[in-house]
């Protein structure tokens, strides 16, 4: 007898300012005793609410390191999936969001490290560069180091202390504190003007 898995497809919709983004999931669907084991399995409904939760604060996370919209959809797709596969119990709403900047942040150095993203064409790279309809200030932010873009952007767009990012990032609240130094730092060199230093 053949052994078949079964996986439901489901999608959701990214919204965006100029650009509408389907983004695809498929989920095995497990029956009966391997269902049953598995109480952390969610169900369609409860990861189409996370992901209606959290979709754009991942989206953001994901562009601060990939820097065009199709890099930053894949990884949130795989940011999801990973989701969707582990199943993690969650304590609280924050236990959720900090799960999935961690994941987003991880999947995203995971890309940038593989060995597909070394070997780019001239034509992929002049589009890689471009960011419409985006400000002065967040293209800044992109072009950042990036040990430094996702301190800056929980701080600034999320609206996270230092010790709350030091906590959700895993390192020492000075070592947060210098990035938001030294980034703060570089913004003023290309930009100019005073930066906020809370």
């Amino acid at each position: 007898m053949i052994q078949c898995k079964v996986y439901q497809i489901f999608y959701t919709v990214i919204p965006d300012s100029s650009v509408v983004s389907i983004v695809l999931f498929m989920k095995p669907v497990e029956r009966g005793e391997a269902a049953m084991a598995n109480p952390l399995l969610r169900t369609n409904n409860e990861i189409t609410e996370i992901f209606h939760r959290r979709a754009s604060m991942v989206y953001g996370i994901c562009l601060m390191f990939m820097k065009n919209r199709a890099d930053t959809e894949d990884a949130v797709s795989d940011t999801f999936f990973k989701l969707i596969n582990a199943s993690p119990a969650f304590c609280s709403q924050e236990h959720e969001k900090n799960w999935l900047i961690r994941t987003a942040s991880n999947v995203c150095k995971d890309m940038l490290k593989s060995a597909k993203r070394k070997t780019v064409s001239l034509d992929d790279s002049a589009q890689t560069t471009e960011l419409p309809d985006e400000d002065a200030v967040l293209s800044e932010v992109l072009k950042l180091p990036e040990r430094y873009k996702t301190a800056v952007y929980l701080h600034y767009y999320e609206g996270y202390t230092c010790p709350e990012i030091a906590e959700i990032l895993r390192k020492p609240q000075s070592t947060i504190r210098n990035h938001l130094h030294e980034a703060r730092k570089l913004l003023r060199e290309t930009l100019g003007g005073e930066l906020d230093e809370t």
